[in-house]
């Protein structure tokens, strides 16, 4: 996937609010982050401004979460960007943008979870309240939240250029993992709402422990075990059980086992996006590489 060459700067923020939302055009503006689909700027204390920046979908993903993230928000005991405005393409900017709030934190990518500081039960209590059956025309994922089987040729590709790389150190373990998630019996509960991209980047931590989930472009409705994969891609070793046992109801053999698949193809993506000079790609972090490595490691050691 490239990206857009368009240049993005507080200036350009500055005009488009005080084009659409001039109420909001007193307040300070500076860059938050950029990463995979968007770019990130603050404005003000409690307020931030996502634009798109990669080809492909980035747009109807930022109308998704407006369209669906407010009414979701209340219930859920982790803070996350709650849209409250949304601005439309002008010859300014031809792509939608939000005004969502700003959440506090460093991302785990950068802060990892820390050992002993009750990760697992926040995560399992986000997730738990999370995953109720989603509603007749919720989303659908882009290829999350479905059957392992689906995806399979995907992760062959990735699997395959990540050895290529020499990134993989045991060709015959991760093979055989994700076999073994493949094999799993499918889902057969009600699609439930799942955020569907939880990797360290977009999971914040203050003094190690886990303060709010965000970017909610691929928010969808289907198999939990999509989700469930943050216990081996976010979790020190030895919180994954923590994790299991917190959340609610507790999950069959046969969602650990589709969970561990998404999960070998969380780390590889980590491994491949992740920007270290070598194999990087546009939008990836430096940051991303170790916990993906980290991931992959559990992954494998898990029987």
């Amino acid at each position: 996937m490239s990206h857009d060459e368009r240049e993005i700067t507080a200036e350009l923020i500055r005009d488009l609010v005080r084009e659409q939302h001039p109420d909001l055009a007193d307040r300070p503006v500076s860059l938050g982050a950029r990463g995979w689909d968007n770019q990130l700027w603050r404005l003000g204390d409690d307020l931030a401004v996502r634009l798109p920046w990669a080809t492909g979908d980035a747009d109807a993903l930022l109308r998704k979460e407006h369209a669906w993230v407010p009414a979701l928000a209340p219930r859920l005991p982790l803070a996350v960007p709650v849209p409250q405005r949304i601005g439309e393409p002008t010859a300014r900017f031809p792509r939608p943008w939000l005004i969502t709030t700003w959440v506090p934190g460093t991302p785990a990518d950068r802060a990892p979870v820390t050992p002993g500081a009750d990760a697992a039960e926040s995560l399992a209590a986000f997730l738990t309240a999370l995953h109720r059956p989603a509603p007749d025309g919720a989303p659908t994922g882009r290829g999350r939240g479905g059957r392992l089987a689906d995806v399979a040729d995907g992760f062959a590709r990735s699997l395959a250029a990540a050895t290529e790389l020499g990134l993989i150190e045991d060709l015959d373990a991760v093979t055989a993992a994700w076999d073994d998630a493949v094999a799993a019996p499918a889902w057969t509960g009600p699609p439930l709402w799942i955020h569907a991209d939880l990797h360290p980047a977009n999971v914040l931590t203050a003094g190690g422990a886990i303060c709010g989930v965000i970017d909610f472009g691929d928010l969808c409705a289907g198999d939990p075990a999509c989700d469930l994969a943050a216990a081996w891609i976010l979790l020190p070793d030895g919180d994954r059980d923590r994790f299991h046992a917190a959340y609610q109801p507790a999950p069959d053999a046969a969602t650990l086992r589709r969970a561990r698949g998404w999960a070998l193809g969380r780390a590889l993506a980590g491994l491949l996006i992740g920007d270290n000079g070598v194999h990087g790609r546009p939008g990836g972090q430096p940051t991303w590489g170790p916990p993906a490595r980290a991931s992959l490691q559990r992954l494998i050691a898990t029987r």
